[in-house]
């Protein structure tokens, strides 16, 4: 069960009450009797996987291998383009 935060609107008075999660946003105070609403929290950031401490992910380069990355002739499905028309006109002239 998670604890709520509450404060109350007319004595200020500020605690915490251990309930569920169906548990109404306001409560009755414990000191004056009067209305108390709950303080709302940003919940914790839980970061998993590699990559989000200093530890993670340093090594001696930063950048991937240079033989991970394809070549600019394997990165095109059809291969490198030869254009022998241009080099016959130029030949004929």
């Amino acid at each position: 069960m998670p604890t709520y935060e509450y404060r109350c609107e007319s004595c200020g008075n500020q605690y915490e009450k251990r309930e569920g999660f169906s548990a109404p946003s306001r409560q009755k105070c414990p000191r004056c009797s009067k209305t108390a609403n709950r303080i709302l929290h940003a919940p914790p950031i839980v970061f998993k996987g590699s990559g989000f401490y200093k530890t993670d992910s340093r090594g001696s380069s930063s950048t991937p291998d240079a033989e991970s990355r394809p070549k600019p002739s394997e990165a095109s499905p059809t291969g490198p383009s030869t254009d022998s028309g241009a080099t016959e006109t130029a030949a004929a002239t």
